[in-house]
């Protein structure tokens, strides 16, 4: 392909994008990413997951701060690119730089428009308990999630899937689909058609604030919840002032409790908790300073902490 392509993302759900077109032989002639940020811990400056792929394989890497400063407008436009591929880059990008490659900016986005425009589509949809989830290619504007789509594809979202597995499932689909349709947009013989702007819906970013379960609540809903918010925030539940993360849990449909939170058994397959309607087998825990281990496991090692205690 001789074509200029740029391409531009962050995590690792564009990685998996570059990766793809590297492996077909598709070599982008700048990669833009995120400038490098402070690490959780030791707060040493760390490149993002697209930055290291790209320098491993001798790209041109830019990491404007923003596309505030008209010298990084100049320099995009000075690349004389057809096609710019977007994925999960998290800048805004201005008109000028939209309108710069020949056939503007693509991006992949992970649900399938418009339902789900904005910063958590893939944790929104398995919050909202949707059956299905996808990707869609659109053509960037300046409006949110909002242009023209190239073509999107659908898939199954299973009763084990948490926000982890959707992203790794999603970012080879997103890949795939880029690739498939990349020929055709470069050649302008794929046209994109609107978005039924009445349909639309917004996924709003995931706060800490989520976290917390309130067993008061159904026992279904609280699995979605777990499972949405793994691998962030991770959901939590409180019991006698230590405060646990929940990453597995299991719904049961075991009719209406009087006292929401109470333990009512420990077994292998963990710590069972009543629900207002239904109740949440605790699966995978982690206590403060310590990882991630087996309920069940966990309880029976220490009956008198967990054996008919009550949860915040």
């Amino acid at each position: 392909m001789t074509q200029k392509i740029i391409f531009a993302g962050t995590p690792e759900f564009a990685e998996v994008s570059l990766k793809a077109l590297l492996d077909a032989g598709i070599r982008p002639c700048a990669v833009y990413t995120q400038p490098d940020r402070a690490a959780k811990r030791g707060h040493h400056l760390t490149p993002t997951p697209v930055k290291k792929l790209a320098l491993e394989n001798s790209l041109e890497v830019r990491t404007p701060e923003n596309f505030r400063d008209p010298k990084d407008i100049e320099e995009f436009k000075a690349l004389g690119a057809d096609l710019c591929i977007v994925a999960a880059y998290g800048i805004i990008l201005p008109d000028e730089v939209l309108n710069a490659p020949r056939c503007g900016c693509v991006n992949i986005h992970g649900s399938l428009l418009p339902s789900y425009r904005g910063a958590a589509p893939i944790q929104r949809a398995l919050l909202d308990g949707c059956s299905k989830t996808g990707v869609t290619l659109i053509k960037l504007v300046h409006e949110l999630d909002a242009g023209d789509m190239f073509a999107s594809a659908e898939l199954k979202i299973e009763d084990s899937d948490t926000s982890a597995t959707l992203f790794d499932k999603l970012a080879t689909l997103g890949a795939q689909l880029m690739l498939k349709n990349l020929g055709p947009i470069l050649a302008g013989t794929l046209r994109p058609v609107p978005q039924d702007q009445s349909r639309a819906t917004y996924a709003a970013k995931l706060s800490k604030d989520m976290a917390p379960l309130a067993f008061t609540l159904n026992s279904k809903k609280l699995d979605l919840l777990i499972r949405a918010l793994n691998p962030w925030p991770v959901a939590t539940a409180r019991l006698e002032g230590t405060v646990y993360k929940i990453f597995k849990a299991k719904a049961l449909d075991s009719g209406a409790h009087a006292d929401p939170g109470a333990v009512l058994g420990i077994s292998n397959e963990g710590i069972e908790v009543a629900c207002a309607e239904g109740s949440l087998v605790l699966q995978v825990i982690q206590a403060p300073g310590k990882g991630p281990v087996n309920a069940g496991s966990m309880a029976r090692s220490n009956p008198d902490k967990f054996r008919g205690a009550h949860f915040d």
